[in-house]
């Protein structure tokens, strides 16, 4: 069979949550004849929507991991990927955006554009994205397709432009009127699957030219021969139209905007028809890889089956046959039993199986050509690998991934689990490289971060249920630190006599604060009190006080040793005598020297829309946060503050839920500091019962 890439598409359905994207696509699926009966994402018939296959996603009703299906669409092969929209799993979005040539920006007619709209609409433009819009739900009370067009000019800057007009609005919606053939379209049959062609209602007529007239004038900034006949007041052939459209999409400099009601089988194969028509085929779009062996010298790919073989593994998922990984090639052509090196680690592999997957079910195939989205089986690599012929040393360039906000302890309850639990963390982190695991050498607890509170929880459930580990989940440990903050003298004599060579060493000296080192020792013994080679061992003593400090067992830190005088015994003097001597000189001067507990600071950057900013500042004044400096950038206004990190647990959850979501924050360590008198008592007090209990 000969693959026409022209007729090829691969695409993303991408929006804020609750769009309706997972129902967008399910109807996509029924009229290109993948499935045969509809199912809804919170189904009332207990099988969930095809592409959210995860048991947890069907409970939730939300799509946690981004799903990849393939459909066909009048002679046109389309490779979906439905993509999730809450912020917590943005990775997805970006991996998914990072292989596809268009997307489906989808909005809701009665909220318009959301917080997660305006991350979508960024990560599209990170990757240069063309895409087309379709305003959903048109039968909800409070429909209003057009302010959401505008929306789109004033939030995102899209230079948008409504396709179709509605019939009607809210219970009253029965179809759309097509603004380049000026012919109305009704959805009939029991599934909206028969496409009705009318001529537009006279009471719409007026509204329809007028609103074509804004499209052919938008349009016609991307054909001069269509500039021509606008000029020449001659008629517009509707594909001249739909090409000018064409060009604007691509350039991404026009959106053209659809409408419908996926729920209410409306506007769906209009939509199916224009993202064949405008969206661009794997040919159109410029793909660029960097020869490692060029000092990252820029590569043109070219989708041609015939080059050798360029392709990347945007995802990673465990299926119940081994690892699957999903493969997107743009160049070239993927064969079973084809030797590919993964330029990363460069070890060569030999490809076993491949497939075309459909949500959670796959069908085997020979090959996978350029433009192509399909997956392998037994292949061990990370997400973002780049696959090429032997021969080849050119890397796709790599994802953008955002930093861990979030982090929580968790224990597991029993040998078992600790054994299901290290499984469980080996596999998520390398699935996703948003989530990040370590041991806490201080606590020794294990910690997992991530992008915020839900994307934890949702891994946690996962590993109580794939994997039957049972975790406790705590608040992570706050790293404190102790210091001191005043100068102290020590003048320490270590003496033990237990017949035979007893133990003695004197040392003297001063401790003091230090503002930017962790320990400095400096040794200003002179006429040998302490003999030079016993030095050494002072210097190990003191630095071992330095693990556990004698006040709350915190590390110590920011303090500087000076030694001055001593004194030796030429029989019972030693190393292990020094070093006593040195425990008990720190621990002598320490109480003395005012000691005080540092907690973590953490530079907090809180990007909000301007009405949020009081509310935004209010909650950081709260949390003892310091604000050092605001800025506006359009719309959006952007805070910076420092704040403890004790004090941001939770912290993403209030953020949300005070600024209807749509804030974003990002935070990273900054500095230690002291803490206040008050909260210094609370962790004495807090340390105290600890001691206790534990005695």
């Amino acid at each position: 069979m000969k693959n026409d890439i022209r007729q090829v598409r691969n695409i993303g359905i991408s929006a804020h949550i609750d769009s309706g994207k997972t129902t967008l696509t399910e109807r996509i699926l029924f009229y290109t004849d993948r499935i045969h009966a509809i199912h809804d994402v919170k189904g009332k018939d207990g099988i969930g929507a095809t592409m959210d296959s995860m048991e947890l996603e069907k409970e939730r009703g939300i799509t946690i991991a981004s799903a990849a299906t393939f459909c066909e669409w009048k002679g046109h092969k389309i490779n979906i990927i439905d993509t999730p929209g809450h912020v917590d799993f943005t990775i997805e979005v970006e991996r998914s955006l990072r292989v596809l040539d268009g997307a489906v920006l989808v909005l809701c007619s009665v909220g318009g554009v959301q917080s997660q709209s305006i991350t979508v609409d960024q990560q599209m433009k990170r990757y240069k994205v063309p895409c087309i819009a379709f305003i959903n739900k048109c039968d909800r009370s409070g429909a209003n397709p057009f302010r959401v067009v505008d929306q789109l000019k004033e939030k995102l800057g899209h230079n948008s432009v409504a396709m179709q007009i509605p019939i009607g609005l809210e219970a009253d919606f029965k179809g759309v009127a097509d603004l380049v053939s000026m012919k109305a379209l009704y959805f009939d049959g029991e599934n909206g699957e028969k496409v009705r062609v009318e001529e537009i209602p006279a009471d719409l007529l007026a509204e329809a030219e007028e609103k074509r007239e804004i499209l052919v004038d938008a349009a016609s900034m991307f054909s001069d021969e269509l500039t021509e006949l606008i000029l020449e007041e001659k008629e517009i052939p509707n594909e001249l139209l739909l090409d000018a459209v064409r060009q604007g999409v691509l350039g991404r400099k026009l959106t053209p905007v659809f409408i419908g009601s996926a729920y209410k089988n409306k506007g769906v194969q209009p939509l199916l028809d224009a993202v064949n028509r405008l969206l661009p085929c794997p040919a159109d779009v410029e793909n660029e890889a960097l020869d490692t062996e060029h000092d990252e010298a820029s590569v043109i790919l070219d989708s041609d089956s015939e080059k050798p073989t360029v392709a990347l593994a945007f995802k990673l998922e465990d299926g119940q046959y081994g690892q699957l990984t999903y493969i997107r090639v743009y160049q070239g052509n993927l064969k079973k039993g084809d030797t590919l090196v993964n330029v990363r680690s460069g070890k060569k592999i030999k490809i076993g199986r491949v497939v075309r997957m459909h949500a959670s079910q796959m069908e085997d195939i020979e090959s996978i050509p350029a433009g192509y989205i399909g997956a392998l089986f037994g292949i061990d690599c990370a997400s973002g690998d780049t696959f090429t012929a032997p021969g080849l040393s050119l890397t796709m360039t790599s994802m953008f991934v955002p930093a861990p906000v979030i982090s929580l302890a968790i224990m597991p309850k029993d040998n078992k689990s600790q054994i299901n639990m290290s499984k469980a963390l080996n596999r998520f982190s390398k699935e996703d490289p948003t989530f990040k695991t370590f041991v806490d050498e201080e606590t020794g607890d294990t910690i997992i971060s991530g992008m915020g509170e839900l994307h934890l929880d949702v891994y946690v459930e996962r590993m109580r249920r794939e994997y039957k580990a049972e975790v406790d989940v705590g608040q992570p440990r706050v790293a404190y630190r102790e210091t001191i903050t005043r100068m102290a003298e020590f003048n320490y004599t270590h003496k033990k006599q237990t017949g035979g060579s007893g133990q003695y060493g004197r040392i003297a000296g001063y401790m003091e604060p230090l503002a930017d080192e962790e320990f400095v020792f400096e040794n200003k013994v002179t006429g040998g009190a302490i003999p030079t080679q016993y030095i050494p061992a002072c210097e190990k003593g003191f630095r071992a006080c330095l693990e556990k400090g004698p006040s709350m067992e915190f590390p110590v830190t920011g303090i500087k040793i000076l030694i001055n005088d001593g004194a030796s015994h030429s029989v019972d003097s030693s190393e292990m005598a020094f070093q006593a001597a040195a425990r008990g000189a720190f621990l002598e001067a320490y109480n003395k020297a005012a000691p005080a507990i540092l907690e973590p600071i953490m530079k907090v950057v809180v990007e909000t829309p301007s009405e949020f900013q009081g509310a935004v500042m209010g909650l950081l004044n709260q949390r003892r946060g310091l604000i050092v400096g605001t800025q506006d950038e359009g719309p959006m206004c952007v805070i910076e503050a420092q704040v403890p990190l004790a004090e941001m647990f939770g912290y993403s959850t209030v953020l949300r839920s005070s600024t209807q979501g749509k804030a974003q924050f990002t935070m990273e360590f900054a500095t230690y500091r002291q803490v206040p008198q008050s909260i210094a008592e609370e962790l004495r007090k807090k340390a105290a019962e600890v001691k206790k209990n534990a005695a």
